[in-house]
């Protein structure tokens, strides 16, 4: 279990992105953390992930505060995140970056079953270089593939949505799915995609910083759809995407 106590951050100029938010995010359940865009949501996933650290409050991962550990000790207890937009690794093949967020080497059956679970053929991708060869919509997928490989007890990824084709986010809903469905961990996704929030078990809604809203997905889907700020993009649905 997650639990954020009074989690607050601002810059150094003194605007605050995050105002005392106060959650806890089960395990075993798909949690989205939707609403407008500059709300808050990519710095409270960074916040859980240890890329950026609150300016007060705590972060507690099964009771254990972890709020001034960094990314890496946090990786070490458990929790893996893939960014909005992903790192690329210039002398690394796609192979070295799955094997090394697995910590062992892969047999190709297992190299294709987790590439394949993100709609990349393992025999085109395998030996290829994480560097700039590859597109945005390449780069997202492998980094996805990467927190699957991982498997750790709490999985953050931040709008997995972003720069990927239809067919393939369509495949990545079927593996969010298969994931909720066989974790015994937490799944984080922050996205405001219909089809991601219809598969949530709980929703969170964050604008300008504070917790808006939360519960059962069932409870809170019908207030978001019925929102006025609600947009519809050319080939998903997109909800609370503005301020």
């Amino acid at each position: 279990m997650l639990e954020l106590k009074k989690l607050a951050w601002e810059l150094p100029a003194g605007e605050k992105i995050l105002k005392h938010i106060d959650l806890i995010i089960p395990s075993g359940k798909l949690t989205v953390v939707t609403g407008p865009n500059g709300g808050g949501k990519t710095t409270l996933a960074k916040m859980i992930a240890g890329t950026e650290f609150p300016t007060s409050g705590q972060i507690l991962l099964d009771g254990e505060d972890i709020t001034a550990l960094d990314m890496t000790q946090r990786a070490k207890k458990g929790i893996s995140y893939a960014f909005q937009q992903p790192v690329r690794f210039k002398g690394l093949t796609v192979r070295d970056l799955i094997e090394l967020a697995a910590g062992k080497p892969l047999s190709e059956d297992k190299l294709c079953e987790i590439l394949g679970k993100v709609g990349l053929c393992t025999h085109d991708y395998i030996n290829r270089e994480v560097d700039g060869s590859l597109s945005g919509g390449e780069m997202k997928r492998i980094e996805i593939a990467t927190v699957l490989a991982r498997n750790t007890k709490v999985m953050v990824f931040d709008e997995p949505e972003a720069g990927i084709d239809l067919w393939s986010f369509s495949g990545l809903i079927d593996v969010f799915q298969e994931m909720k469905e066989q974790m015994a961990g937490t799944l984080i996704i922050i996205s405001h995609q219909e089809r991601i929030l219809k598969i949530a078990d709980d929703i969170v809604v964050l604008a300008k910083g504070r917790v808006r809203a939360q519960g059962k997905r069932e409870d809170i889907l019908p207030s978001l759809f019925a929102d006025e700020s609600a947009v519809h993009c050319p080939r998903e649905k997109e909800v609370l995407s503005h301020e």
